[in-house]
């Protein structure tokens, strides 16, 4: 699994909806590993910023017709916007992230674990001096409130162990999964979605396997 999920972040593999996020991720990396960094963060993620918005213009990926009428809901990280009956667009300023490179990875994992509610990178707009990147998810309906020990059981299955509240580690991989509370995983007719997560590599992680 690690080595896959190594191949994806390089770019040797694809995964749903992973080309354009893959793209930026190799843009930003500057060899370093996605993990805390010494240095001053709010400064590096002003210079990542930076680079990252001259990227955007120039492969034209500005967006400007999202419809703020069709506001659903909004939490700490995002904005949640219908689009249509099948898919939401959701606002990302990458908040709970120390770079936008690791927020990027966050999608691809998400992608690579959950491909029922993968997300699809649309673009990116700004608010003020605030950049967001804009984002396509499947519209899931929640029929029935989400048993958490559901969750606990299906992702130790899938090698994550619970380590504290609603947060998991895969000791195999050597990521983070965290925050997969009753509002961020919904039950269809006895089905969960994994519609927000928040994926973190531990240094672990970028250990050849």
């Amino acid at each position: 699994m690690k080595h896959e999920l190594q191949n994806i972040l390089s770019g040797k593999s694809s995964v749903s909806h992973g080309a354009i996020i893959q793209a930026i991720a190799s843009y930003l990396d500057d060899g370093a590993q996605a993990g805390p960094r010494v240095e001053d963060a709010k400064q590096i993620k002003e210079q990542e910023t930076a680079k990252l918005i001259a990227f955007i213009a120039s492969n034209h990926l500005w967006l400007n017709d999202i419809d703020f009428s069709k506001y659903i809901s909004e939490g700490a990280e995002q904005r949640v916007y219908l689009k249509d009956a099948a898919y939401v667009v959701k606002l990302n300023d990458s908040i709970y992230y120390s770079s936008w490179r690791n927020y990027l990875i966050n999608l691809l994992f998400h992608n690579f674990f959950f491909p029922d509610t993968a997300y699809k990178l649309l673009g990116f707009t700004m608010e003020g001096n605030q950049l967001f990147a804009v984002v396509q998810q499947p519209y899931v309906l929640s029929t029935e409130l989400t048993n958490l020990e559901n969750v606990k059981s299906f992702l130790a299955a899938n090698g994550f162990l619970n380590t504290r509240k609603n947060d998991y580690f895969n000791a195999e991989a050597g990521i983070i999964l965290e925050d997969l509370h009753d509002e961020n995983v919904l039950t269809n007719h006895g089905i969960l979605y994994f519609i927000d997560t928040v994926f973190y590599p531990t240094p672990s992680f970028w250990l050849q396997s």
